[in-house]
């Protein structure tokens, strides 16, 4: 078996990294399982590929999560894993490559046969992650990258005094967000689960409450290195609430069933879950997967963990994120933001002192920090005190926030006898609120990492900002125009654009009008008499217009200089929807002789008078620019706009007033 590994490496290794090469990202790199057997022990190892190192970055380096097969698992790099039975067990490797440009490696599962167990082989002694007072743990191999797999593990426990049956429910797909964030691809179960959906189960569940110790409570604030996340636990007693909730929250969900429970017995079920391509790409941004645990299918109580994960471009330990991806302005005044930063040694030995540096922009109100939840889990440092137990340090600065573990002990990664990688990572959770001025603009922050006295490692950015937003405003006013006599024109009408933003944005407007203006033309006529005389006729026509018009203006530009100044720009359509024109029209007689003088004639007189109707005529485009005056983000403004139109009248200037809710 050993020799057909080593083959099957020497003719693969050198594609796999000729393809990192040349076509990085794209050709798949392979890291072949090898075993060897002893007895009901097995001993598992990999061939790796080189690492591609990014630049900049810590070294790069492999973290591993390995299926036995069983319904084990293990983190460690070489496991040795003892069967309890004879048989065929496939094993499963998911190596994550962390600081490298490439993808993860693959690895093809693994077939091991166990022959019979003697009689005197040890069964394994499996360290139990389960703390005294926990029945459901969630843990995952990777954080979500787009287009990759994540194994998310479910381990439950029935902590009853006796045999139990119940169910197991997992909800994903986020109905805040467009698109799937993931499609399960398989589910893996070692006990007789059995899938079955929501629906039919939800219906046939007898909801009645018993005397139990699973007493709605919440559950402290956990900390153990076990953990590879932070998970919001609830224990809770209406179940159908439960799930109503739960449904309204995401698309999609799993439920298993599961029978027969030992007391204190332990069990897991493995999930692939592939991270869709449309997955929102923003690297700080957070989704979240919920798990309900039904211990007794005879009673609702039940324990509910929220899974939080943050979405990354690449694997590294070392990241900064928050949930303000994308938020709703009119809502966020009075909410708190959520931020998390979280770190791992990598380094040969521990780490005394972990000094975090967050860029935190002016908008946030550092008053309002408040710390969530902290590894290494450790007091707050007295202030102008100095103490000699471990403690976390918190300093406001103006554009920064530094947090600093002291006296603290975190395993590196390379150290000698550390297994659990998972006992080398630390995070910080914060949350702010915003301050009386803030402003509807993008914001970013990093932090730089120093671990004792080392080169700091600086994270990615966390990234928040607003949804648009609509903003509906309100706006009346009076137009002339210098190139028509006594013009006058009332308008009314409404804009829309973005809600309160705060440069530059778009706006659209439609409105109606009603003017009224003269138009007073001169000429005359002539007719030439058998006798060699003219008779002349002068004539004045009088135009008084009534209009009713459409204004539209698809399309502009605006700019807020500041809070209480814009100015804008674009294209702006109009189109009278009705047009009365009174003429009348005075004709004046003369007659004008052989020696050219004029003589009047009174028989030529003429007057006319006439009323002309037209409906949606003279189509009009024009630019035009303008500023304005007052709250102009949001609230009451006046403004002054010059219309320059292709069309005759050429010019147009209007006066108005906005309000924008």
């Amino acid at each position: 078996m050993k020799g057909f590994i080593s083959i099957y490496w020497i003719i693969a290794f050198p594609f796999a990294c000729f393809g990192q090469i040349l076509v990085n990202d794209t050709i798949t790199r392979f890291a072949p399982i090898s075993y060897e057997i002893q007895g009901n022990q097995v001993m598992y190892n990999a061939q790796m590929p080189p690492l591609n190192q990014i630049a900049g970055a810590p070294k790069a380096f492999y973290t591993y999560y390995w299926e036995m097969g069983d319904g084990n698992y293990s983190f460690k790099e070489k496991p040795e894993h003892k069967y309890n039975k004879s048989g065929t067990y496939t094993t499963r490797l998911w190596a994550t490559n962390n600081y490298d440009n490439g993808k993860p490696p693959s690895s093809r599962p693994q077939s091991v046969s166990i022959g019979k167990i003697n009689d005197e082989a040890t069964l394994q002694n499996v360290i139990s992650p389960f703390t005294e007072d926990q029945d459901l743990i969630l843990k995952r191999n990777r954080e979500p990258i787009p287009d990759q797999e994540m194994i998310l593990i479910t381990s439950y426990k029935n902590t009853s005094n006796y045999v139990s049956s119940g169910k197991l429910y997992l909800f994903y797909n986020d109905n805040q967000f467009k698109n799937d964030n993931f499609i399960l691809e398989d589910t893996r179960m070692y006990h007789g689960e059995r899938i079955t959906t929501l629906d039919a189960l939800s219906a046939a569940q007898n909801y009645s409450n018993d005397q139990h110790t699973l007493l709605a409570s919440l559950d402290d604030f956990v900390t153990s290195h076990k953990r590879t996340f932070i998970q919001d636990s609830t224990k809770r007693k209406n179940l159908p609430l439960t799930l109503e909730e739960s449904k309204a929250l995401y698309r999609n969900h799993q439920m298993i069933e599961f029978n027969n429970m030992k007391p204190g017995e332990e069990r897991n079920i493995f999930r692939t879950l592939r991270t869709t391509p449309e997955m929102i790409k923003d690297t700080s941004a957070i989704v979240t997967l919920r798990s309900i645990y039904v211990p007794d299918e005879n009673f609702d109580n039940h324990t509910v963990k929220d899974t939080e994960m943050e979405i990354v471009t690449s694997h590294d330990p070392n990241k900064m994120s928050s949930n303000g991806w994308l938020m709703n302005y009119r809502l966020v005044r009075f909410k708190r933001l959520k931020f998390k930063v979280r770190f791992q040694n990598n380094g040969e030995g521990p780490a005394n002192t972990i000094r975090l540096e967050v860029d935190t922009p002016e908008m946030f109100d550092k008053s309002t920090l408040r710390i969530d939840g902290m590894y290494p889990d450790c007091p707050i440092c007295p202030k102008e005190k100095e103490v000699n137990y471990s403690c976390l340090d918190t300093t406001l600065q103006k554009d920064k926030i530094i947090f600093q573990f002291n006296k603290i002990y975190l395993p590196g990664s390379q150290q000698k006898n550390v297994s659990e990688i998972d006992s080398t990572k630390g995070f910080v959770k914060y949350s702010m609120k915003f301050g009386n001025d803030f402003h509807k603009k993008k914001t970013k922050s990093r932090t730089a990492i120093f671990f004792d006295k080392n080169e700091p490692i600086i994270t990615n950015y966390a990234t928040t900002r607003f949804m648009p937003g609509i903003s509906i405003g309100a706006k009346a006013g009076y137009i002339t125009s210098p190139n028509l006599n006594n013009y006058k024109e009332y308008f009314l009408g409404a804009t829309i654009s973005p809600f309160k933003s705060y440069k530059a944005y778009y706006q659209a407007e439609l409105f109606f009008s009603s003017g009224s203006y003269n138009e007073t033309r001169d000429f005359e006529t002539r007719n030439v008499q058998a006798d060699g005389t003219v008779n002349l006729i002068r004539l004045r026509e009088s135009n008084n217009f009534n209009t009713t018009s459409i204004y539209a203006v698809p399309g502009s530009i605006r700019y807020n200089l500041n809070n209480f100044m814009a100015i804008g720009t674009g294209i702006q359509l109009k189109i009278d929807a009705t047009l009365n024109n009174d003429r009348e029209t005075n004709g004046t007689g003369f007659q004008i002789i052989q020696n050219g003088n004029e003589r009047p004639n009174p028989d030529l007189n003429s007057f006319n008078a006439e009323e002309i109707d037209d409906s949606f005529t003279n189509l009009q485009t024009g630019v035009f620019i303008g500023i304005n005056l007052g709250t102009v983000r949001i609230g009451p403004s006046l403004g002054i706009r010059y219309v320059y139109s292709f069309d005759s009248p050429n010019s147009q200037i209007q006066f108005y007033g906005i309000w924008k809710f």
